[in-house]
This record gives structure tokens, C-alpha cells and sequence, in this order.
């Protein structure tokens, strides 16, 4: 069974955002990997000191055949660095694995399926 790491901002440690509704949409995405036939780990990463590590912890956990990268991580303009940090992570700690993007917390699915 191919697997997939789905890396992604804590939404519980982002001020003024709905975590347990967010937190709910991501459940029901990873729950949906399984439907496809897919063994899928979400590591949702608080954006502190911890931040390195957990990557590491999380790509290092297992032999992924995808990472994907969610786009609270990709897509603000503040975050380019951090962005950079773990794509370059991927690239050492998981060199196996495709890397790939999704739009929403709603089609990593998708995602993950265009580099299977």
C-alpha cells in the first residue's frame, strides 16, 4: 500500500482561526485516503522552536512514497522561509519521496495520487 505524508500548520496554534473546524476538514482528508487504498500520517506542525523537529520526526517516522505540503504552509508570503526549510527537509530526511501540493485541506487526496 503506497503512503503519504501530509505536512501542514497546527491549526489549534494560528490566532483567530477556527482549529476545531479545520482540524475537522483535515480529519475527514486523511479519512479519505484510506478509501483509496492509501496509508496516510498527517503531522500538523505549531510554527515555534518545535518546528524543525517535528518535520524531521514526522519524515523520518516512516518510508514515504509522497509528501505533501499543505498550503498553510506554502502559500503565505511570511512563511517563504519556513516553506523553503521543509521542502529542503523532504529533500534530505526523504529523498525517496515525490513531493507534492495540495490547494485546500480538502484535496490532499488528489495531491498524493498525481505523484503515486
Amino acid at each position: 500500500m503506497p503512503s503519504t505524508l501530509v505536512l501542514g500548520i497546527d491549526p489549534h496554534t494560528v490566532p483567530g482561526m477556527d482549529g476545531d473546524a479545520l482540524r475537522t476538514v483535515l480529519d475527514k482528508e486523511l479519512a479519505r485516503f484510506g478509501e483509496h487504498g492509501i496509508d496516510a500520517s498527517m503531522a500538523l506542525i505549531a510554527l515555534d522552536d518545535t518546528a524543525e523537529s517535528a518535520v524531521i520526526g514526522a519524515l523520518t517516522a516512516h518510508a514515504w512514497d509522497v509528501v505533501v505540503i499543505g498550503g498553510g504552509i506554502r502559500k503565505p508570503e511570511t512563511l517563504l522561509v519556513f516553506f523553503e526549510l521543509v521542502v529542503n527537509l523532504v529533500r534530505r530526511h526523504a529523498p525517496a519521496a515525490a513531493i507534492a501540493f495540495n490547494t485546500s485541506g480538502g484535496d490532499s487526496v488528489e495531491a498524493a495520487k498525481r505523484r503515486l
